[in-house]
């Protein structure tokens, strides 16, 4: 029996009922700002890229006057999404802190939201994300990082819902319009135009080829607007490329690979959920078109087999798409089988909010209150005193954490960082260096070319017990705080150093 959703009765459709969607709707809008909400009044912060994200903002330097950079950096490859914070610290003087919490509530509801304009039951949206967050644990911390590429993340799956709805029309040029828009703003926010490679090929894969087309051409209009926007076109795009060629292919164990780029296998769970939908089509009688079909059904493969290659071809790409994908299929389910404006929907909906924010605010693992005990290296601390670099020094570390966590807390020191967000973008020299600290597992011999070339000003900073003086020879040491130490060169004249 062919199902019909949109002819289900409608009980009481001049009564209360008629409330009922909107009720849904703000619920799902509710959810999406509570479960970030509730995360970030724990204390939370992201551990990498939202800390440098936020304190390049509330700095207003440039990547050169706060890293020290080889000759193959020349754009900021974040420049709309640094824009966007700045102005947002501009105009109300909020500092880092406040715009990574800013940045992970936004970034969190946006992925939620996605699917409310296209979805008839938004609600499917929330069940997927429960079945997401429960099937494959990190799915709830990378929800949460506060990261441009989320946007990204929100902006394909608002053109896949797009489909789902449209698919039987051929694109205009107002939907293309909207989908160069999308596309447009993705890359300006987060500048990984190339990976926008991988819907296209989705849509092909699935036969739609006029889908297809519209959104290969409307990559190739994004990508061109996008790249004049940052006034350096050409760089913005090729160092693109080459940053992430870089970052993936010096490497020749995945051990020195930083996690999100390390290979990962998404488990059962992209062979788990496609067989409960057919089972349910079948079961059901859902009439719902061949997975095969689908494009969602394609990327959430592709990113399942490339994320044997890097990690977040899975994390960011396979697992939203197989989401997405289950999210139709619930979706459809609910149409068929509970009128739009009934109390039973509402409950549903009820129950699907509920658990969204039980299972994402849960502090499993302590995953949302860890950082609660991190200590900070920060300028107005005075008992750090002589321990931070001077003027116009450099700090070096081996542990890109460092450069991070100090970073945020101190947007303004006067002095820079080698080892930043990408090792790869040091002068070449230094990245030998490092390399051959990483490869020797930290052997303080490795750390020799840095000492000679270290200056008064300069400080380098290790991690070790309190009372185990690093073995590196050369600079006097003094213990910080947090298994932190700081070396720096010897003092003429100085007292003996504290160890």
């Amino acid at each position: 029996m062919k199902t019909n959703p949109d002819q289900l009765p409608a009980p009481d459709a001049q009564g209360t009922n008629r409330y009922i969607p909107l009720l849904v709707g703000l619920l799902v809008v509710l959810v999406a700002l509570l479960i970030p909400l509730k995360i970030v009044s724990r204390g939370y912060l992201p551990e990498d890229d939202a800390l440098r994200h936020a304190a390049k903002a509330v700095s207003g330097k440039p990547w050169p006057e706060i890293v020290v950079l080889g000759d193959g950096y020349t754009v900021d490859h974040n420049f709309g999404w640094h824009f966007v914070l700045r102005q947002v610290h501009k105009l109300t003087g909020c500092g880092a802190e406040a715009l990574v919490d800013l940045a992970v509530v936004g970034c969190f509801a946006l992925l939620v939201l996605c699917a409310l304009p296209w979805l008839k039951r938004p609600e499917a949206w929330l069940c997927a994300l429960v079945i997401g967050a429960v099937g494959w644990l990190p799915l709830a911390g990378r929800a949460m990082i506060g990261r441009p590429l989320l946007l990204t993340t929100a902006a394909w799956l608002t053109i896949f819902y797009l489909w789902q709805q449209r698919s039987d029309s051929k694109p205009g040029w107002r939907l293309t319009a909207l989908l160069s828009a999308l596309i447009g703003g993705s890359i300006w926010i987060h500048g990984v135009w190339y990976l926008w490679a991988l819907p296209v090929v989705a849509f092909f894969l699935a036969r739609q080829f006029s889908w297809g087309i519209a959104l290969a051409r409307a990559w190739g209009i994004g990508t061109l607007a996008a790249a004049l926007l940052t006034g350096q076109p050409f760089a913005y795009l090729t160092e693109a490329v080459m940053m992430a060629a870089q970052a993936t292919m010096l490497h020749p164990t995945s051990r020195l690979l930083v996690s999100e780029f390390q290979p990962v296998s998404g488990g059962l769970l992209i062979f788990l959920l496609p067989g409960a939908m057919l089972i349910a089509r079948k079961l059901l009688k859902l009439e719902l078109r061949p997975l095969t079909a689908n494009p969602l059904f394609w990327l959430a493969c592709m990113g399942w087999l490339l994320g044997f290659v890097g990690r977040r071809f899975w994390d960011d790409w396979g697992l939203w798409a197989l989401l997405a994908l289950a999210a139709c299929d619930l979706n459809a389910l609910l149409q068929s089988r509970v009128a739009a404006n009934s109390f039973q929907r509402l409950a549903f909906a009820a129950m699907a909010a509920l658990a969204a924010f039980v299972v994402f605010s849960s502090d499993l693992d302590n995953r949302w209150t860890r950082t609660l005990t991190r200590q900070y290296l920060v300028e107005s601390n005075t008992e750090l005193a002589g321990s931070l670099p001077d003027r116009g020094g450099i700090l070096y570390a081996p542990d890109p954490a460092f450069f991070y966590e100090t970073f945020f807390k101190n947007p303004h020191a006067d002095w820079r960082y080698l080892v930043s967000f990408e090792m790869t973008l040091m002068p070449e020299d230094d990245f030998e260096t490092l390399y051959n600290i990483l490869w020797n597992d930290g052997a303080a011999a490795a750390y020799a070319p840095w000492v000679a070339k270290m200056r008064p000003e300069d400080r380098l900073f290790v991690r070790a017990a309190a009372g185990s003086r690093p073995p590196i020879e050369g600079l006097e040491w003094h213990y910080t705080l947090g298994g932190m130490w700081s070396g720096r060169l010897p003092r003429t004249n100085a007292a003996p150093a504290l160890r």
